[in-house]
């Protein structure tokens, strides 16, 4: 199978699948609603939801919804990288059309394009050079049949040679500290928020710590998230020492069974020295409570300032132990190849983007989610374009015949 065809079947299903994920949820809630009332031969077979089967008590198997979500997720990133969408596919249909012939004029001119859409430059010489040896190694001929090849390639220089997890560090058991850093403007406040309904709607009992306490209206802003959300927040008066409102949160979430506590903390003082040792006595403080915390300190990236971006990672990563990137406003921007630049030249996962203004458009980050929400149009174009017996895994039996395996 195709690398572009399986990204096609896992977010957006097969040709069988078309229904839109509205319909599907509609359908779904159509189904369990009228279930009490069918027969059982009913319940069996309900309208279809993505093909699913549900069972009697109205619960589909762990397979199907694992699809959907999938399916959901792709929708997401699709979405909200819209504008590095447009941008990347226009650039590398324009470069394709202009180059026929995979040469060194065409390799020099996708450097640029890469370049220009924040991938960064050691990135970008790394990742052209691989695409060199593929083409050499395939004998490819004709840039048209490295579109799919650029595609595989971006995911592979996201993973290579690190074992870093986009997952995060949150066990049962045990008070989880997550300690949120970056300058002030980048949208920390409102990740923090976000991250705290996206936990607390799996079934986890989330606090929240005011620890920016020198910038005038941060603790009311987070009090009003707090609000929001329905998540109790502890604070001090503006001005107060962070240590100690981190301190009397840690002792309140364990008081009240936590399992999560989200710590927000400044974005800036006098100057960067002065921050920094900030952030270090609050993580001083935070691991005597607690050994081994904080378990994630998330640094969050403005991804519509473009390089800036990765100095300010560059900054945090020297003076604390940075464990994972939250890149805020990536449905803002048509350069998203930054969260490229920042994993492969800092070594430093991207856990969380944000796709949108709306409390379940902060997502878990992962590569495949992310190429498909940058060449999405690309890659289902292609996949429609190719010729049936080259989108199925076919296998032959002893006797020559050709068997799908699907």
């Amino acid at each position: 199978m195709s690398f572009f065809k399986r990204l096609k079947d896992k977010f957006t299903g097969s040709e069988q699948q078309n229904e839109t994920l509205d319909e599907q949820e509609l359908q779904q809630d159509e189904t369990l609603d009228t279930q009490e009332q069918t027969t059982d031969e009913t319940k069996k077979k309900p309208k279809k939801l993505k093909e699913a089967d549900f069972d009697e008590d109205g619960l589909i198997s762990i397979e199907d919804f694992e699809e959907i979500e999938a399916q959901r997720l792709g929708a997401k990133f699709k979405a909200g990288l819209e504008k590095s969408r447009q941008n990347f596919q226009e650039q590398l249909n324009t470069l394709i059309a202009r180059y026929r012939k995979v040469d060194e004029d065409f390799f020099e001119a996708l450097e640029e394009m890469l370049i220009t859409a924040d991938v960064g430059f050691n990135t970008v010489m790394e990742l052209v050079d691989e695409l060199r040896d593929e083409a050499r190694k395939r004998n490819i001929q004709e840039t048209e049949d490295l579109r799919e090849v650029i595609v595989e390639k971006i995911v592979e220089i996201y993973h290579q040679n690190d074992d870093q997890s986009e997952s995060m560090d949150l066990q049962d058991g045990r008070l989880n500290v997550i300690l949120m850093v970056g300058v002030n403007g980048v949208g920390k406040t409102t990740t923090i928020g976000k991250l705290a309904h996206r936990y607390q709607a799996e079934g986890k009992k989330v606090m929240l710590a005011a620890g920016d306490t020198f910038r005038a209206g941060a603790i009311e802003q987070l009090k009003v998230w707090g609000e929001r959300v329905g998540i109790e927040v502890v604070s001090q008066a503006e001005g107060s020492d962070p240590a100690a409102v981190m301190y009397d949160a840690i002792n309140a979430a364990k008081n009240k069974d936590v399992d999560i506590l989200i710590c927000d903390t400044a974005g800036r003082l006098q100057n960067k020295s002065n921050l920094m040792n900030e952030l270090e006595k609050v993580k001083r403080v935070i691991g005597r409570s607690i050994p081994e915390a904080p378990h994630e300190v998330l640094l969050c990236l403005d991804a519509t300032t473009g390089q800036n971006a990765l100095s300010q990672a560059k900054s945090f990563k020297d003076v604390t132990n940075v464990t994972g990137i939250v890149l805020t406003k990536l449905d803002g921007t048509a350069k998203g190849g930054i969260v490229l630049a920042i994993r492969n030249e800092l070594h430093i996962p991207v856990k969380y983007v944000g796709l949108g203004e709306k409390l379940d458009d902060l997502q878990p980050f992962n590569p495949e989610s992310y190429v498909y929400g940058l060449f999405a149009d690309m890659i289902e174009e292609n996949v429609e374009e190719l010729p049936a017996e080259d989108t199925s895994d076919d296998v032959t039996d002893d006797e020559g015949q050709s068997h799908d395996t699907k």
